[in-house]
């Protein structure tokens, strides 16, 4: 089972939204079962699977302290993702999640407040050791700024080449427990949720084959 940790330590970056959305996607590119696991006291992810008609992907609610027995629940369950959704804090157990990572993806809006904040997701990812990947969220396409934060971003670590603009389109699918693929398939926004499952996957994939080596 490979593990995907969203983690941002600014509140607001997006990491709820992308959770859900990459688990759907995941689940719809045949790289399932995935399990998604909300570690979130504001449980954003419950609340939306709550609504959710559709029986997948299946849902754990945690805390930070449970989610490694959590993850070996879903491993010996045989699910093949596990998509996980992070607090906004700078804890020990924050630390020991990403530790449990295969890959950490870290949203950032295109902000000077959100780039100010991103370094300490970086210093929790660093110490830990695990591969990390930043996606621009909330982009305004071509958009001096949207540029800006990639190079700043850069500078960092990977920042991943599929951004992902703002649209209504993702509180609005929110409302009955949807993704955007699901309420328009054909969607600029399904589109990029799609590119960047498939960039994540191929990221997944290397840091398995390195971990291998």
């Amino acid at each position: 089972m490979r593990v995907l940790v969203l983690a941002s330590q600014k509140g607001g970056a997006g990491k709820t939204t992308l959770s859900r959305h990459l688990a759907v996607e995941a689940e719809r590119a045949g790289a399932g079962p995935v399990v998604l696991l909300d570690a979130d006291p504001q449980g954003g992810l419950a609340a939306w699977w709550n609504r959710r008609r559709a029986d997948t992907p299946v849902f754990f609610s945690s805390t930070l302290a449970e989610l490694p027995r959590r993850i070996e629940q879903a491993r010996a369950g045989g699910f093949a993702l596990a998509v996980i959704d992070t607090p906004p804090q700078v804890t020990s157990l924050i630390r020991a999640v990403v530790q449990l990572a295969d890959l950490v993806l870290i949203p950032t809006r295109p902000s000077p407040d959100d780039l100010d904040a991103v370094g300490r997701t970086i210093d929790i990812v660093e110490e830990a050791g695990r591969p990390m990947v930043f996606v621009i969220n909330g982009a305004t396409r071509n958009a001096r700024i949207t540029g800006q934060a990639a190079i700043a971003l850069s500078q960092s670590g990977t920042v991943a080449k599929p951004m992902i603009g703002q649209s209504v389109a993702f509180p609005t699918s929110s409302i009955d427990g949807r993704v955007v693929g699901e309420l328009d398939a054909n969607s600029n926004p399904a589109k990029e949720i799609a590119e960047l499952w498939t960039y994540v996957e191929t990221r997944l994939r290397k840091a398995a084959r390195a971990e291998a080596a």
